[in-house]
């Protein structure tokens, strides 16, 4: 019997809790421990998932028993975690984004590779058989030569700037914390048109609104053109309230995904809607499974390789430079990465 991996949540928020009842239904690894900035959040959090709790980060890195770490903490401290996890000889599945820019993640990778850890950005969409089938029906040419992709994730949230999502020292922003989503599929569907795992854009021209009291885009688009032709339709935010939905319009017709990033909330919600000569057909995807425990899953399938083709090393560092390249379009600078561009006093 293949051994179970031992899974360790490094943070406690409402994502945390979200993988670590996903972890249920897993059939390759199961909770062993949680750690937090406090004991007092790390035993509150055990009483609804009983593991071994820490009151600190490196106390769960030190646990001889953790083979894999779930790292949800807020984005500018994801490369700092995730660099330690992997010195500390941990397996790493990292939140989206993988970290702040592009220098980062290069930063976390190189710990990976040298530490000979697994290491994998948690884009659970990837993973799920709804987005494999997607690309089997770009790929076999279902809707003819494709020439847009539109994808939107988006939602309005509250008015708190002590909050992640409006909060600059904490990486707050659509751009970053959804709008990742939208250019991950854009990149992944490009590069099916072209029989390629992902493709980068040649070209990104944006606009977005920063609020002048929280300091992150609140919303905002881009548009992208692709080597291959394809365009792409961008619009994301945390200050306005979008329908979320991916839209592939080929010559001969397209794909709609009604619910293309967490799958699988309410029955017969995987699915895609293909239209072509006036006629639409409903491909339903018949999978029960929480997108999370897909995603744990995938992470034990691929652990001896290192990195997963669901969202390769590669992949990260491409959809992370072209995040960088539309906050550069709207002028979005975290204090964080100001203050990294000082020099020594």
């Amino acid at each position: 019997m293949t051994r179970r991996f031992k899974w360790g949540l490094l943070g406690t928020g409402a994502i945390a809790r979200t993988f670590a009842t996903a972890l249920r239904e897993c059939n390759t690894g199961e909770l062993a421990a949680i750690g937090s900035r406090s004991m007092e959040a790390a035993e509150r959090f055990a009483r609804d998932f009983p593991a071994t709790v820490h009151g600190t980060y490196e106390e769960l890195l030190a646990n001889p028993e953790v083979d894999v770490v779930y790292i949800s903490t807020p984005h500018p401290m994801h490369a700092e975690w995730a660099i330690k996890a992997a010195e500390a000889g941990k397996h790493v599945l990292c939140e989206k984004p993988l970290t702040l820019n592009h220098a980062e993640a290069v930063a976390v990778i190189d710990a990976a590779r040298a530490n000979d850890v697994f290491l994998m950005e948690a884009f659970m969409y990837r993973c799920h058989p709804q987005t494999e089938r997607l690309i089997e029906l770009i790929r076999e040419g279902a809707i003819g030569e494709v020439r847009l992709i539109q994808a939107t994730f988006s939602f309005l949230a509250g008015w708190n700037l002590e909050s992640r999502l409006l909060n600059n020292r904490l990486g707050g922003g659509g751009i970053l914390d959804v709008g990742c989503y939208c250019t991950s599929m854009a990149r992944l569907i490009a590069g099916a048109v072209s029989g390629q795992p992902f493709l980068d854009p040649d070209e990104l021209k944006a606009v977005g609104q920063i609020g002048g009291e929280s300091r992150v885009d609140e919303f905002a688009v881009a548009s992208l053109k692709f080597p291959n032709g394809v365009l792409a339709q961008l619009a994301t935010g945390v200050r306005l309230s979008l329908e979320s939905f991916v839209r592939i319009s080929g010559e001969d017709g397209n794909i709609l995904v009604p619910s293309p990033w967490v799958i699988g909330r309410q029955p017969g919600e995987a699915k895609l809607i293909v239209t072509r000569d006036g006629r639409s057909e409903e491909i339903v995807i018949n999978e029960t499974r929480s997108p999370f425990a897909i995603e744990a899953d995938t992470v034990g399938h691929y652990i001896h390789a290192k990195q997963s083709p669901k969202m390769s090393w590669a992949d990260s560092l491409g959809n992370m430079k072209t995040l960088d390249r539309w906050r550069e379009q709207i002028g979005l600078i975290y204090d964080s990465e100001k203050m990294a561009e000082l020099p020594n006093q």
